[in-house]
C-alpha cells in the first residue's frame, strides 16, 4: 500500500502540478551564512573524499563558508520529486524531468543569478535552457550534464554493441547464450522515453519526433516494447551502486547506466565498456535549484557559486563521467585530464535528447500527447508484470 501510495501520489503532482502558478520572487540580498547545508543529490554529485580522497569538493568548501553540508543520495528524479515535497532540503540536483514540477509545484524559489558571479562563465548552451526557466524568471543553476550510455561487458561482446536493440529485443549474444536475465533497464517512468527513442529511429511509420511527446498510438507501442522486455530485464535499477554489483556479480552484461556506473566498473578492472548506440541517447542537464522554504539560503547561494568553480566543475565531471557546465571545467581539473570532456561526449550536446516532463499540451504533436501521470503508473505496472 506504501508504493501503491507512493505511486498515486507521483502522477497526482504530475497531473496538478503544471496547473499552478511558479514563485517569482528571488532574494534579492545575502546574509550571514547559517553554517548548515542540506542537499539532494545524485549519488557520486557530492563529494567529500569517503570513497577517494582526491575526490573531494565538499570539505574545501565547508572550510571556506563554515556551512556544513549534509547529503540525501537519490536514485531516480521520482524520488527527488517526493524528497522535495516532504521538505526540510535546502538543494536538489534536479534533472529535467523534475525541474518544471518542482517549479509548478512551488517547491523551489528563483534564483538571482546577479548574486552569483559564476554564472558569467555558464555555457552558452545552458543560460536560460526551458528546463529551468518558466517566464523569463530562472528557477535555478546548471550544474552537469551527460548521456545515458549503453554499458556492456567485453568478454560478452567481442566487439561494441551498436544498438539498444541489445536490450529492448531477446537474442543469442557472442557467447552463444541468450540475452534474457542478463540485461537491465532504468527504474524511472522516464526510461519509457528510451523506448520511444529507439521506436523513433527504427520504426519512423510511427511518426514519432520527440520521445517525451508521444500520441496515444505511439505511447501504446513504447509500452508493448517495454512489456516484452520485461521478460528479458534481470532488474530495474535504481541505485548506482547496487547495479556495479550487478555486473560484477550477477551475470549483468548490458544495460543503460551512467557514466557514473562505468567509471566504477572500470576503476574495479572489471570488464566493461560503454558505447552511445547509432539510434542516439537520452541524457539529463542538471540544474541546482533551492527550496521555496530553504531554512539556509545564505549557505545555498554561497554552494552555488562554489558550483561553478572550474576546478569543481571538472572534478565532478570527472568522478560521474559527466559534462562541466562551465566551459573551463573541461582544462581545469587534473582529474578529468586534457581528453575529459572529448570522452565523456561533450561534442554530443546536441545529440542528446535531454530528460523533460511529458506534458498532455504538447507541441511535437499537436498538444495531444499522454501526460507524465500516465508514464508513472503504467511504468510500475509493467515493472510488476502487468
Amino acid at each position: 500500500m506504501r508504493r501503491l501510495s507512493w505511486v498515486i501520489g507521483l502522477a497526482l503532482l504530475g497531473t496538478l502540478a503544471l496547473a499552478q502558478v511558479p514563485a517569482s520572487k528571488a532574494k534579492t540580498a545575502l546574509g550571514k551564512t547559517e553554517g548548515q547545508l542540506k542537499i539532494i543529490a545524485w549519488p557520486g554529485y557530492i563529494e567529500r573524499g569517503e570513497s577517494d580522497k582526491s575526490y573531494d569538493w565538499v570539505t574545501p568548501f565547508e572550510k571556506s563558508t563554515g556551512c556544513m553540508v549534509s547529503v540525501k543520495t537519490a536514485g531516480s528524479s521520482d524520488e527527488m520529486v517526493s524528497l522535495m515535497n516532504q521538505g526540510g532540503y535546502d538543494l536538489v540536483t534536479a534533472s529535467g524531468d523534475a525541474t518544471l514540477r518542482l517549479v509548478y509545484g512551488n517547491k523551489v524559489q528563483p534564483i538571482n543569478w546577479s548574486l552569483i558571479p559564476g554564472t558569467k562563465t555558464l555555457d552558452p548552451r545552458l543560460v536560460n535552457a526551458p528546463w529551468y526557466t518558466v517566464n523569463g524568471v530562472r528557477y535555478g543553476v546548471p550544474y552537469q550534464w551527460g548521456l545515458n550510455v549503453l554499458a556492456y561487458n567485453t568478454k560478452v561482446f567481442k566487439t561494441a554493441p551498436d544498438s539498444w536493440k541489445v536490450v529492448f529485443e531477446e537474442m543469442t549474444l557472442a557467447d552463444g547464450k541468450s540475452n534474457k536475465g542478463r540485461i537491465q533497464a532504468y527504474y524511472g517512468p522516464i526510461y519509457i522515453a528510451d523506448a520511444a527513442l529507439y521506436l523513433m529511429k527504427t520504426k519512423p511509420a510511427l511518426g514519432i519526433k520527440d520521445p517525451y511527446e508521444l500520441t496515444e498510438a505511439q505511447y501504446q507501442e513504447a509500452l508493448k516494447l517495454l512489456r516484452a522486455q520485461r521478460q528479458l530485464v534481470q532488474r530495474y535499477w535504481n541505485d548506482a551502486n547496487a547495479q556495479v554489483q550487478d555486473f560484477t556479480n550477477e551475470g549483468v552484461v548490458a544495460s543503460t547506466t551512467w557514466p557514473f556506473q562505468v567509471n566504477t566498473l572500470q576503476a574495479n578492472k572489471q570488464p566493461v565498456a560503454s558505447v552511445i548506440p547509432k539510434e542516439g541517447a537520452t541524457g539529463w542537464a542538471d540544474t541546482t535549484m533551492m527550496a521555496a522554504d530553504s531554512k539556509n539560503p545564505n549557505c545555498a547561494y554561497k554552494w552555488l557559486e562554489w558550483s561553478l568553480n572550474p576546478k569543481v566543475q571538472g572534478d565532478v565531471a570527472a568522478w560521474f563521467g559527466s559534462n562541466p557546465v562551465v566551459p573551463k571545467g573541461c582544462s581545469a581539473s587534473t582529474l578529468l585530464g586534457a581528453e575529459g570532456c572529448k570522452t565523456n561526449g561533450y561534442a554530443n550536446f546536441t545529440k542528446v535528447y535531454f530528460w523533460k516532463t511529458p506534458i498532455a499540451n504538447c507541441k511535437a504533436q499537436g498538444g495531444k500527447c499522454v501526460p507524465y501521470a500516465r508514464w508513472v503508473t503504467d511504468y510500475v505496472a509493467i515493472q510488476g508484470g502487468r
